[in-house]
């Protein structure tokens, strides 16, 4: 079940052009590496006129592709998920570059440290600044360090990267993602200004489309030789992962694509190697592979207000990028005592009627569709089917005390599913709730808490909360909120939970993003209110979304107080 499976490239890069490239990157290595932070920061700064430049074209090629409706809301996610997070990577890895050239450190005010009720040490990573504050009102995000680490470790081990003298630097191949734009930029820019290498991106096949843009964009680091977009198929990306040339790989897409580069074909020689750990692959890899996300909604009474917001919530976690997210939401945790199960139900039910069904973009996707939900009683599917398009889709009422393929596969596809718990005592399902996530659902990408004030009102649903988010295995974990907006945050690390192993790679191994250049992280943590006012943009149901996603890009490319009243009020009208 390749995620991608039947993507062919349109233009694959010649191997004698990706040894030119290659030959060229190497030599760039050394000199890349032992650039100022200052020299660094003008870099970036260099590209972000160069990125608004072509983001128009960007968001176009992005929409047609994904035949999304031009000038309609929806087209929203292209902005935010491509250009919008791109420039906001790129604007605050040359803060932190700044930073370093000032101090030799991303600086960490000590209002930005805390601690959880088990000791461990957190470093809040948003807002990032005052602006983040008045955009994202209630929204905050903690970074959980390793147990042991306390504020002059956390600090002691930021940015090593440039505390090394003199450093030889590397060449880093990174195999990009196919389903959200910013991602094979952002991965290289990680690779560059956070571990300090050189980096050739081989684009996926399904959005290679996008390499001109890319390169137009990053163009300052381009044409100074030590940045690279190449194009090709999995022959291409063998070549280049097997190349005496590159030090070492990131990868975002399988966990099979993983395990084949990283192991090789299925069978006894891979056994074997994974028995006496012993990879194939001899160069450090890192990932990001996805993961059966959870949603789970603790039971507690919740105000008709609070249950609209909620169905429109979950609805978006599941409904953003016609469901190709590694962190779309995926699995629905539930109580069965909970009184108002039914009710939070036909509210979502409600929203995926009103969602026209979108086209299924991904390779693969109608054959995932059908092998999970084929033949099954009690599928629900709201909007039409087609031969490009597949309705949202519900499985509602699994046994969480049992097993089904829909724990241990994830649906690249518009599949909502739901697992039914025994406990109605809030303390006792969020107890059950992490056991559920841990040990029945496969990935340890993100997974996501919707819990009532109420439940934290009381010391011991205070308490089962914190200890929720301290035992869930998953490098993102959302209370009240869509863990995607970790990813869109960028200040954030973004991966998976280190408790994955290269035998086991689940959802990954490393970090992106991460722009605060943090190092020993366990998690993040990012809350937000169980409503908000106005309406988030990045919500399926805003209505103005693609009037107000613009303006947020305008103003993460130049930040400026005046622009933020027009963006409040275009979110009114969501």
């Amino acid at each position: 079940m390749e995620m991608s499976a039947g993507a062919k490239s349109a233009a694959t890069t010649a191997t004698a052009k990706l040894d030119e490239l290659l030959a060229k990157l190497k030599e760039k290595a050394r000199p890349f590496a032992r650039l100022s932070p200052t020299e660094r920061a003008a870099l970036l700064d260099a590209c972000i006129p160069r990125l608004m430049e072509c983001a128009e074209g960007w968001v176009a090629a992005a929409v047609r592709a994904k035949g999304l409706r031009p000038d309609h809301p929806e087209t929203s996610e292209e902005v935010f998920g491509g250009p919008m997070t791109t420039v906001r990577n790129i604007r605050w890895l040359a803060w932190s570059l700044r930073e370093i050239a000032k101090s030799g450190k991303p600086t960490l005010h000590d209002k930005r440290f805390g601690s959880m009720r088990d000791g461990v040490t957190t470093v809040e990573v948003f807002p990032g600044d005052a602006l983040d504050g008045a955009l994202f009102a209630g929204f905050s995000a903690r970074v959980r360090m390793e147990k042991g680490m306390d504020r002059q470790a956390v600090i002691a081990r930021q940015a090593s990267f440039y505390g090394k003298k003199d450093p030889e630097g590397g060449v880093s191949l990174v195999l990009g993602a196919g389903n959200v734009a910013s991602i094979p930029p952002m991965d290289a820019l990680y690779k560059m200004f956070v571990d300090g290498n050189v980096c050739i991106v081989k684009l996926n096949p399904v959005n290679e489309y996008l390499g001109p843009f890319y390169d137009k964009a990053l163009a300052p680091l381009v044409e100074a030789g030590y940045l690279a977009f190449v194009q090709g198929g999995g022959d291409v990306g063998a070549y280049l992962v097997n190349h005496k040339l590159v030090d070492d790989v990131h990868i975002t897409g399988s966990d099979r694509t993983h395990d084949l580069i990283v192991w090789g074909p299925p069978g006894p020689d891979r056994d074997r190697r994974i028995a006496a750990k012993d990879p194939l692959l001899k160069k450090s890899i890192s990932s990001e592979l996805g993961c059966v996300t959870p949603v789970v909604i603790a039971p507690a009474v919740f105000s008709e207000k609070e249950l609209d917001f909620l169905s429109q919530n979950v609805a978006t976690m599941m409904i953003n990028n016609a469901s190709c997210n590694c962190n779309a939401g995926k699995m629905l945790v539930t109580s069965k005592g909970w009184a108002q199960r039914d009710a939070f139900l036909a509210k979502l039910r409600a929203v995926l009627k009103d969602v026209p069904s979108r086209k299924a973009y991904y390779p693969g996707a109608f054959d995932r569709y059908e092998h999970l939900v084929g033949g099954r009683s009690g599928v629900e599917s709201f909007g039409e089917k087609t031969s490009e398009k597949l309705p949202w889709t519900l499985v509602m009422g699994l046994d969480g005390n049992g097993d089904d393929k829909l724990f241990v596969t994830e649906p690249f596809c518009p599949i909502l599913s739901e697992a039914m718990l025994d406990e109605s005592d809030p303390v006792k399902f969020i107890e059950a709730a992490t056991r559920f996530c841990n040990d029945k659902l496969w990935g340890t990408l993100s997974g996501i808490m919707v819990v009532h004030p109420s439940i934290e009102k009381d010391a011991a649903g205070a308490a089962a909360v914190d200890t929720a988010i301290a035992d869930l295995r998953y490098g993102a974990v959302g209370v009240n909120c869509w863990t995607g907006v970790v990813y869109g945050m960028v200040t954030p690390p973004w991966g998976a939970h280190p408790s994955s192993t290269l035998e086991n790679i689940q959802g990954g191994l490393g970090w992106v993003h991460n722009t605060f250049m943090l190092e020993g992280i366990e998690k993040v943590v990012v809350r937000a209110p169980v409503t908000v006012n106005p309406k988030p943009p990045f919500f399926a149901t805003h209505k103005n979304a693609h009037v107000v996603a613009p303006k947020v890009l305008a103003l993460e490319a130049n930040p400026s107080w005046f622009k933020v009243p027009s963006i409040a009020i275009s979110a009114l009208f969501g």
